[in-house]
């Protein structure tokens, strides 16, 4: 099971968050009335997403000994209304959208191309992000 702690003053947004023996800032920018010291809460989601689907993608690749050099996940994420997304099974109100881009780099064919663009739906982040999520969340 995972772990991270995130503190954070209650006078500004900035936090730091830690994960094991690693540290990492989080912020608001400037916009929003952020300090931009750190990844915003929607940069680190993005980040989480892209981090899992290169890793998943090249762990595949390294499997197959396929010649894949390099992944780069480029992410957007946006609000969007419903009633603009024909796929979706919520039709009224605002939706979360997030938009990746996948680029393969190397010598890989149209096949090897199509199956890694597959296994990327297939990293854990992204499932989690699909699935039913349970948030347990209590005062201690």
């Amino acid at each position: 099971m995972s772990q991270v702690v995130v503190r954070g003053s209650a006078a500004g947004f900035a936090q730091e968050i830690v994960a094991g023996r690693h540290r990492i800032a989080a912020d608001e920018p400037v916009s929003a009335g952020g300090t931009d010291t750190g990844l915003s809460p929607y940069d680190l989601l993005l980040a989480a997403l892209g981090a899992c689907t290169s890793i998943t993608v090249g762990m595949y690749a390294r499997r197959k000994r396929w010649p894949l050099e390099e992944v780069t996940v480029n992410l957007r994420h946006s609000k969007i209304h419903a009633q603009d997304c024909a796929e979706c099974e919520t039709k009224e109100g605002m939706l979360d959208r997030i938009e990746r881009d996948v680029h393969f780099a190397g010598s890989l064919t149209a096949e090897q191309r199509t199956k890694l663009l597959e296994i990327a739906n297939k990293c854990p982040v992204h499932r989690t992000l699909t699935s039913e999520i349970d948030i347990k969340t209590r005062a201690v």
